[in-house]
């Protein structure tokens, strides 16, 4: 896990928050007329692609109030593994929650909000991490589960004044996100494997080398090879005159075929996901 994407990840959903208040005031004060001009109308080819900007806009302050805070926590635990997936993850589930809307709604009913957006989310989170693998966001997942499993009560068929057309798409679209955006191979996972989101994998060899090894993380040598790790060139040590050790048998010349080499390399690779 990357402290800079979360970091990230509440900026960009702060901002997107700081958005639909401003447009719930303006909206407010125009007698909510952006609403019908920019919300979606069922089976209308000319309100087609205000799937796009219905989910900025609300019906009243009781409306965006009620969503402003799923939206952000929701939002914010599908952003925090990469800003790039999550802006992919909300096209699919903005696509999928309005043509829902616009395919399956009463032609006479009005759909605007971030219900279906939040709804994508809250499926993605949920099931992301059985697609990647990965048991922090399968963690993640069971809490927001258990935090917000009631709102799946208005995505049931017959909710009196709720569109749950566009919930059920919507959480359809997060599933559908999950899958087609997941992590087909890990690094430093073997095909089939599991990671734990913190480390490089489960199963795995840590850094360091393996007692009796002879040899030094990182080193590029082996003792055995007729000299130590890291000294000058000696009458058959291996260094081939010009300064350059050749490799042992079986191994390469940087070292990368020996396991500390490699576990070396992974943590570098965590440190800097960090940002350390």
């Amino acid at each position: 896990m990357s402290w800079r994407n979360v970091r990230d990840a509440l900026v960009l959903m702060g901002g997107f928050i700081a958005l639909i208040w401003i447009l719930q005031v303006f909206n407010w004060a125009d007698g909510y007329r952006l609403d019908p001009q920019f919300g979606i109308w069922p089976h209308s080819v000319s309100h087609l692609a205000d799937i796009f900007s219905a989910p900025f806009l609300h019906f009243s302050w009781q409306h965006i109030e009620g969503n402003t805070v799923p939206l952000f926590v929701l939002g914010v635990l599908a952003a925090y593994r990469g800003i790039r997936k999550f802006l992919l993850v909300t096209l699919i589930v903005t696509v999928v929650s309005g043509l829902a809307v616009w395919l399956f709604q009463s032609s006479n009913e009005l759909t605007v909000g971030a219900s279906g957006v939040i709804f994508g989310y809250f499926g993605y989170v949920l099931i992301r991490g059985f697609f990647d693998r990965n048991l922090v966001d399968i963690g993640i997942g069971v809490v927001a589960g258990v935090l917000y499993w009631t709102i799946l009560q208005v995505a049931i068929p017959g909710t009196p004044g709720i569109s749950w057309i566009g919930h059920l798409g919507g959480l359809f679209g997060g599933v559908l996100a999950a899958w087609f955006l997941r992590t087909r191979s890990p690094a430093g996972v073997a095909a089939g494997g599991w990671t734990s989101g913190w480390t490089t994998g489960l199963g795995g060899r840590s850094g360091g080398s393996r007692p009796g090894s002879g040899g030094q993380p990182g080193s590029g040598g082996q003792l055995g090879s007729g000299g130590q790790p890291g000294s000058g060139s000696k009458p058959g040590s291996g260094d081939d005159g010009g300064g350059q050790r050749r490799g042992a048998p079986g191994g390469t010349a940087s070292g990368n075929g020996h396991p500390g080499s490699r576990a070396a390399a992974d943590l570098l690779r965590e440190l800097d996901d960090m940002g350390l």
